[in-house]
């Protein structure tokens, strides 16, 4: 295949399908942006007329591992899917094993547990503002985002003791207790990160060059949004009140949530949505850190079974169980759960035979549903303005390959 000279970018032509000229764009695999995934695009002149996304290869056989560990060692694979959500990511799964468990959790954990996931939304957002910064050439914003982020992965340390793979929640509870600084921290990080969102719509999203590459771009209509099967923030910008929060698993039906909803459909809308969605979860954590009872982290019917050389450990705020846990055996059944990532709703399939492993498990995550966006938002646009429809998307490609 011959090499294509096109200014800025690296192309080879392919030769011709369906009656357009093809060209094999190599704007992936590139990190960080487009991780391992790359877009095969078909071009008319200057004009998109479909793309192809190639979403590559990183966790394949995940599922199919899932069925050769107990269901508390799944955990720890799972969260690789996602990595900067990782409790948004697992969630649901324990959910779906304690209902074949019969086990409910404490209230105390499930309020810890929407903490977490509220403040992994944080950094899930400033982590896909950063990566649509670079897919704008716009590295001030890729810096600031990255940077915010910290604040947040700071938080999870905190509370779980780990940055990014927390392994946090686990069948009947959580592994920590809330460590007595958090309060302090987050108050300190809710103030910066508020002014910071002043100071993010200033410098960028009121910027003329910036809402020239997003506004009246990759603009999906309600109707589609719900037609293509989108989920997420991407959904929500398209004007649909839909947020698998509202379900209310962990402590949201308590706390309330009321989701963020936009109009405009089209890639500033996008952005603009997950923007509020933090203002939305601070003030999510904020309510949950008053409204949180007292009490255990971890259902009695495990902790009765702790040695009393071992329950030291929950004087400590942490949870330390005997060897025997990680053989934990379910009822036989089959279940379903659903829970919303920081990309849109995951959802989960899990089958028991009544063993210590999942029989089956089925996972299908928002960007796997997102990315026939690619597709869909590009049609009918200039090939530059590609970069900033993805930016809009917050794709991450090891979701939607497991």
């Amino acid at each position: 295949m011959a090499a294509l000279k096109l200014p800025g970018m690296i192309a080879r032509d392919t030769g011709s399908r369906e009656g357009y000229r093809v060209v094999e764009l190599f704007i992936g695999p590139q990190h960080p942006a487009s991780g391992h995934m790359r877009l095969i695009v078909y071009l008319d002149g200057d004009v998109v007329v479909r793309v192809d996304p190639d979403i590559g290869y990183v966790h394949r056989t995940m599922e199919k591992l899932a069925e050769q560990r107990e269901y508390v060692r799944v955990i720890s694979l799972l969260e690789r899917m996602t990595i900067i959500d990782a409790c948004n990511v697992t969630l649901p799964y324990v959910e779906a094993a304690e209902r074949l468990l019969g086990v409910e959790p404490p209230p105390r954990a499930r309020y810890l547990r929407t903490i977490l996931c509220e403040v992994n939304r944080i950094a899930s957002h400033l982590y896909g503002l950063g990566i649509g910064g670079i897919f704008l050439n716009h590295s001030t914003m890729y810096m600031w985002a990255f940077g915010d982020r910290e604040v947040f992965v700071h938080l999870a340390s905190m509370l779980t003791g780990s940055r990014l793979t927390h392994t946090y929640p686990i069948p009947g509870g959580v592994r920590r207790d809330l460590p007595q600084a958090f309060r302090d921290e987050f108050e300190k990080a809710k103030r910066y990160m508020l002014r910071r969102l002043r100071e993010y719509d200033k410098v960028f999203f009121n910027n003329p060059v910036v809402r020239g590459r997003l506004e009246n771009v990759g603009v999906l209509p309600r109707h589609r949004a719900v037609a293509l099967g989108v989920t997420g923030p991407n959904l929500r910008a398209s004007g649909v009140r839909y947020d698998a929060r509202l379900l209310g698993y962990a402590a949201y039906k308590e706390l309330g949530y009321e989701p963020v909803v936009g109009s405009e459909s089209d890639a500033l809308e996008r952005v603009w949505v997950r923007l509020r969605e933090i203002e939305a979860s601070l003030e999510l954590i904020e309510r949950a850190l008053r409204e949180m009872p007292e009490g255990p982290i971890m259902a009695e019917q495990y902790t009765r079974a702790v040695p009393p050389a071992m329950k030291k450990w929950f004087e400590r705020g942490r949870v330390k169980l005997p060897g025997g846990y990680v053989r934990l055996k379910t009822r036989p059944g089959e279940t379903v759960s659903r829970g919303e990532m920081g990309r849109g709703e995951i959802t989960y399939f899990l089958v028991s035979d009544g063993g210590m492993k999942p029989y089956r498990l089925r996972v299908v995550t928002p960007s796997a549903r997102n990315v026939v966006l690619f597709d869909a938002l590009a049609r009918g646009h200039t090939l530059m303005d590609l970069p900033a429809i993805y930016a809009s998307i917050d794709y991450f490609p090891p979701e939607a390959d497991r």
